[in-house]
């Protein structure tokens, strides 16, 4: 009687493990990717953070002792000096690493978490472990999805913090403003959103190639097509703004999209490069010149635009890949 409810006890004790063993087997088996993206973070949250402190303090005493905040500069302020430089190089490490990362998930999905279990069969054993083809592609997608996003958001906020310390330090350089690609991409969510781009984007790869290097191959130039594309509608997902000025270029004041000249009539029209010369200005009938740009206050409307493009068209992926999915393997979905 005390066996039969030993036994009973036992029985009745033992969780399911249904959606928990399929998480510790995927961790398990791509532990690998896990430890190198766990160090890709800790190497970029690190020169920032060096950035932050030791090397933006470095660059500021080797631009005071060349007395380039004073009327007697030294010969040294026309041009970034060694301090300068190795801070640029931290920031542009931590910068360069939220750029990269889309593409090494894309290129990690399409080879490692889906071609290569599907060329080597691991997918479809798992498939017949009660774990349905439906199952088994969320959870590829969802686990790297909120590793990616934590350690993305992780070195944006990072980048986030020394930008806005160090404005001074880069207006007395000239370098780096919030535009620019990597600087753009790096301070808002839009560099998250890419990421989860390139989750999407290498499983559908893996799905439609099934070998891990085509997949791989074909991960990495379909997203840099879609960031190509983005990249270059950018300036035009948000209202420009227009300056003009009768006699010479408005000055630059943020992000320019378009410039020329202006005819009596308001027509755009090509700059006749004359700028100095009365006659040929007459001739061409330029009386003013315009610049169509973006002020910095537009850097949150346009990276809330460019975000929501960029995860609908993960979203329409994820989509098609379970379609894909579906098909291929019928009702066991």
């Amino acid at each position: 009687m005390t066996a039969v409810t030993t036994i009973e006890t036992s029985t009745a004790a033992t969780p399911a493990r249904g959606p928990r063993g399929l998480l510790w087997a995927m961790l398990r088996l791509h532990r690998w990717a896990l430890w190198f993206w766990v160090l890709l973070v800790a190497v970029g949250a690190g020169a920032l953070l060096w950035a932050y402190g030791p090397g933006a303090d470095a660059a500021w005493s080797e631009y005071r002792t060349l007395h380039c905040d004073t009327n007697d500069p030294g010969l040294g302020c026309d041009a970034l000096g060694p301090a300068y430089n190795m801070y640029d190089t931290a920031v542009g490490i931590g910068a360069g690493l939220l750029g990269l990362a889309p593409f090494l998930t894309a290129a990690w999905a399409g080879a490692a978490l889906i071609g290569r279990e599907l060329e080597g069969g691991t997918a479809q054993l798992a498939w017949t472990q009660s774990v349905t083809p439906a199952r088994w592609l969320a959870a590829k997608l969802a686990v790297p999805a909120a590793l990616l996003t934590t350690g993305m958001l992780v070195l944006t906020l990072l980048h986030r913090t020394l930008w806005s310390a160090d404005g001074q330090l880069r207006a007395a350089m000239g370098s780096r403003s919030w535009y620019q690609g990597t600087a753009f991409e790096a301070n808002g969510i839009v560099g998250i959103s890419y990421a989860l781009l390139g989750l999407a984007v290498g499983v559908l790869a893996g799905l439609l190639q099934r070998r891990p290097l085509p997949a791989l191959g074909l991960a990495v130039v379909g997203l840099a097509l879609i960031t190509t594309v983005l990249g270059t509608l950018r300036p035009y997902l948000w209202p420009l703004e227009t300056l003009t000025n009768k006699h010479e270029y408005p000055p630059y004041i943020g992000m320019v999209v378009d410039e020329g000249a202006l005819t009596s009539t308001g027509a755009r029209v090509a700059d006749p490069i004359c700028v100095d010369d009365t006659k040929c200005l007459a001739d061409h009938d330029i009386v003013g010149f315009y610049r169509d740009y973006h002020p910095s206050s537009h850097f949150w409307p346009l990276q809330l635009v460019e975000t929501g493009i960029v995860l609908a068209v993960a979203a329409l992926t994820v989509v098609i890949a379970f379609r894909l999915l579906k098909r291929r393997t019928g009702a066991a979905v």
